[in-house]
């Protein structure tokens, strides 16, 4: 499985972005799907994941602002992110767990996609 993220960009707050992560490679119907981020400096955090099923997970520094879904027949994962803040600031990975049925931590995600550049301005 080959993950290739993009969507980002610079925006003002108060802003938003749709970020998209594609799936080469086989189907990933039956993978939990989630997005991190990292800031310069920090370490990786969890954002946003989606179980096989469609049930949606989120951090509590996101949860109202972004939404993560799937289209399976593409093979694409997405995060709508609104109300964008200058924090939302990072790199946003995407990750691929397969037989995802529930929520799992980042160290448990088997594939990665390269990163999309995100940076939101006062």
């Amino acid at each position: 499985v080959q993950l290739q993220a993009s969507g980002g960009g610079a925006v003002q707050a108060g802003g938003s972005l749709n970020l998209s992560c594609a799936s080469s490679g086989r189907t990933f119907t039956d993978y939990a799907l989630a997005w991190f981020r990292q800031a310069s400096g920090k370490e990786r955090e969890y954002v946003a994941a989606i179980s096989w099923g469609g049930s949606t997970y989120y951090s509590d520094s996101v949860k109202g602002r972004f939404a993560i879904s799937r289209d399976n027949a593409k093979n694409t994962v997405y995060l709508q992110m609104n109300s964008l803040k200058p924090e939302d600031t990072a790199v946003y990975y995407c990750g691929a767990r397969a037989y995802g049925s529930a929520w799992y931590p980042e160290k448990e995600y088997e594939y990665w996609g390269q990163g999309t550049l995100v940076t939101v301005s006062s």
